[in-house]
């Protein structure tokens, strides 16, 4: 295969999977790892590295779309991406000193649980759900674009939300992945937010936590530019029209890609670990 058709193919599989990531605010890098070390055969340190810029292009392409048309809840995000800074300092720190192969298989057997409870949530009706008193006080509560208007929505459970945020910055940290699929599910089963502004603002979080990352990889050497500018390229125009689609789609048919990325995800890590997670 020459560099021009391989290029072409990491861009066109790049852009399903910006596409996805923006939809299910996952960040494309769930797809983007296994893709090209399984399908074209590259090394999991420079997947990594090119997953976590793509994953800064979805953050910055959905993102800023996501908070002009009223999705992301900013004042949430920013206040749960410091329980994720904190868990990945903490995750990076016990690195060396437990079996990340243990951890792997642990974690994938709780993404399989999620993915059962995310299929089980169908419904997003808020009729029976009254104030938080810690969320009114916060300022948490907010409204999100339906059709024909705007519907408000109550948050619940914010030191649950806190505590699992916490929990997806260690697995992070300590795993060297991404912790979409986790801020999704603090923000969506937790803290009741609406699925659509869960997707949006856990897109709006991600950035933050993929740079560090990079610049970690850069450092070492594990981003070459050959490979990334493609999947930047694609990723950032996926996520792009991913964040355009986000208005129009149900959330049920939402609901179930997230479910379905999700324990692909969980067999990934499950098979990792017990093959030796690297």
């Amino acid at each position: 295969m020459n560099i021009l058709i391989f290029t072409i193919l990491i861009w066109a599989a790049s852009l399903i999977a910006g596409f996805l990531g923006a939809l299910t605010g996952l960040g494309g890098g769930v797809v983007i790892v296994p893709l090209l070390t399984l399908v074209f055969g590259v090394d999991i340190r420079y997947a990594i590295g090119a997953s976590l810029i793509s994953v800064i292009a979805t953050s910055s392409g959905a993102a800023s779309a996501y908070v002009k048309e009223g999705f992301s809840n900013i004042r949430i995000g920013m206040f749960l991406e410091v329980a994720t800074t904190l868990g990945a300092l903490l995750g990076a720190f016990i690195a060396t000193k437990l079996s990340t192969s243990v951890i792997a298989i642990i974690f994938g057997l709780i993404l399989i649980h999620s993915s059962y409870l995310t299929i089980k949530r169908i419904s997003e009706s808020q009729l029976a759900i009254k104030p938080d008193p810690l969320a009114t006080r916060l300022k948490f509560d907010g409204a999100y674009p339906v059709a024909g208007g705007s519907e408000s929505y109550h948050v619940q459970g914010v030191p649950q939300g806190f505590s699992i945020m916490f929990l997806a910055g260690s697995i992070s940290g300590l795993l060297g992945i991404g912790s979409g699929a986790v801020k999704v599910l603090a923000m969506d089963q937790a803290m009741r937010i609406p699925f659509k502004v869960s997707t949006a603002t856990s897109n709006f979080m991600i950035g933050v936590t993929a740079a560090a990352g990079a610049g970690i990889y850069l450092n070492r050497g594990y981003i070459d530019p050959v490979l990334a500018m493609p999947v930047i390229l694609g990723v950032l125009l996926g996520s792009l029209l991913g964040a355009r689609h986000l208005f129009e789609a149900e959330t049920k048919n939402l609901r179930l890609i997230f479910s379905a990325i999700i324990l692909l995800l969980a067999i990934e890590m499950i098979y990792s670990g017990i093959k030796g997670y690297h």
